[in-house]
């Protein structure tokens, strides 16, 4: 893992086109921008790990359930 210090207003850059920018420090809670193609999708981890689980769910049909 890569560990960084920014400042508010200072940036990362993630490959060619993904941005990460510190806007706001507010105790304990970090406002993030984001800047990224729209064929990129973005989400928190917590969604993300969410709709994984639910594509996973997806795909556990049992072949039975299905009408042929």
């Amino acid at each position: 893992m890569l560990v960084l210090t920014r400042k508010v207003n200072q940036s990362i850059v993630i490959g060619e086109g993904i941005e990460v920018v510190v806007l706001e420090v507010r105790g304990e809670q970090v406002r993030l921008g984001i800047r990224a193609p729209r064929n990129v999708t973005v989400h928190r981890k917590e969604i993300f790990d969410q709709i994984q689980a639910e594509n996973e769910a997806a795909t556990g049909t049992d072949p039975s359930d299905v009408p042929e």
